[in-house]
């Protein structure tokens, strides 16, 4: 049976497990009251609209407070070099995401002069050190609905767009199937029609994925070319077939939110199962060789130009 929820419901739904509060609720409190505390699930961070920079991508607001808080020191130089440090490091950023992809740079970071800026570190092993521990927990890991990506329409939203370190890692078009808008369809086709590839969060390269989600099915690709863009299905599979397997608890879609959406998940897909492939430079896919999934097969995260 399909699930009862309208695409708000399931925004606040997925972002709840994320941040383990959401906009209604923050609504809800005084104007002058704090933030609630976020949840035990998987500790991602509220993401404000206003704080996405759609020329850069990036949402400056938790780029800098991961830099402040994990790097103060390499933060430090640069601000008492250049009076212009944020936009310097904007720049470098740019200029490296449009050559080599968003994966290199969180991967390798930037260097700006003799500065060298980590943009993500990765997740410990069994044998990881308590210095390795402790730099994976000062990643930030922040949702953001309704985020205003383009500098041309500005008042076009994607519904839900996460982040790591205030870098971009998957977009998300939310569909409701009990009001006939299905991922399948409505939602493949929200990104080939309305989405302009052109801009920055949606060129390739920029964000690692982007998603389709209803209740029920998920669909994905890496790389946004309109009319011809390949969406694969992002699915469990059910009795060897299409589809995922009803959830007792919930939405059958819930492992999007619940298994593969957390910190630990997220990083090691991003150290281990994703790559790009081609030349140095930004021009083919990604791939993704089932890293939570059960089958033992390999995932394309695109098809090939």
């Amino acid at each position: 049976m399909v699930s009862k929820t309208n695409e708000q419901a399931l925004e606040a739904s997925i972002e709840k497990y994320l941040t383990g509060t959401c906009l209604e609720e923050q609504a809800a409190i005084r104007d002058n009251a704090a933030e609630q505390p976020f949840s035990p699930h998987h500790g991602y961070r509220l993401g404000r609209t206003q704080d996405f920079n759609a020329r850069y991508a990036v949402d400056t607001r938790w780029l800098w407070q991961f830099l402040q808080d994990s790097q103060g020191d390499e933060l430090e130089r640069l601000q008492q070099r250049y009076d212009d440090w944020d936009l310097r490091i904007l720049e470098r950023f740019d200029r490296l995401a449009k050559k080599y992809g968003m994966l290199h740079l969180l991967k390798r970071g930037l260097a700006i002069d003799d500065v060298h800026l980590h943009l993500m570190y990765p997740a410990p092993l069994a044998s990881s050190s308590e210095k390795v521990r402790h730099s994976f927990a000062a990643n930030i890991f922040s949702s953001t609905r309704q985020v205003r990506y383009s500098l041309s329409n500005t008042l076009e939203e994607i519904d839900m767009v996460l982040f790591i370190n205030g870098l971009p890692f998957a977009t998300l078009e939310l569909k409701n199937p009990w009001t006939g808008q299905t991922a399948r369809y409505h939602g493949q086709k929200q990104y080939r029609q309305d989405r302009d590839s052109s801009q920055p969060l949606l060129q390739f390269g920029r964000c690692l994925v982007h998603m389709t989600v209803d209740t029920d099915e998920v669909y994905m690709t890496t790389k946004l070319a309109g009319a011809a863009t390949f969406f694969l299905p992002f699915n469990k599979g059910h009795n060897h077939g299409a589809g995922n397997p009803p959830n007792p608890t919930g939405h059958k879609s819930a492992y999007l939110w619940q298994e593969v959406f957390s910190r630990e998940s997220v990083a090691n897909i991003i150290q281990h199962f994703v790559r790009l492939d081609g030349s140095t430079r930004v021009t083919t896919s990604w791939t993704w060789y089932g890293a939570w999934w059960p089958m033992p097969v390999a995932m394309a995260w695109a098809s090939a130009t």
